[in-house]
């Protein structure tokens, strides 16, 4: 089994800034994609980015320009620095791994973000 262990969400006022971690471990083979999608308030869980194993990376349209994902892969951790944070960025963020071969994919247990105005 895989493990997924999300830390850095908390309470920033707008405006300010907050990096997510997120660190896999377990029966990990080889991690294809890395991201984060996120579920606001009565939202539907959207794509917010995406890093390949490759490094290529992949951004929701409202969080690009403020939103950096970056992997780790000898750690086997993703993260998603978070700048210019507005109230509407609040949710729970869900990291996730797609591990090869089969590209299962494993999910975070979330962590709230909450940006007050």
């Amino acid at each position: 089994q895989v493990q997924l262990v999300e830390s850095g969400g908390g309470l920033v006022q707008a405006g300010g800034s907050l990096r997510l971690s997120c660190a896999a471990s377990g029966s990990i083979f080889s991690i294809n994609a890395m991201g984060w999608y996120r579920q606001g308030p009565k939202k539907q869980r959207e794509l917010v980015a995406t890093v390949t194993s490759g490094g290529n990376t992949n951004y929701a349209d409202s969080v690009k320009g403020r939103f950096t994902i970056s992997r780790d892969n000898a750690k086997n951790t993703v993260y998603l620095q978070m700048n210019n944070l507005k109230p509407e960025d609040t949710a729970v963020y869900y990291c996730f791994i797609d591990n090869a071969p089969r590209l299962v994919r494993s999910w975070g247990q979330g962590t709230q973000v909450t940006v007050s105005s």
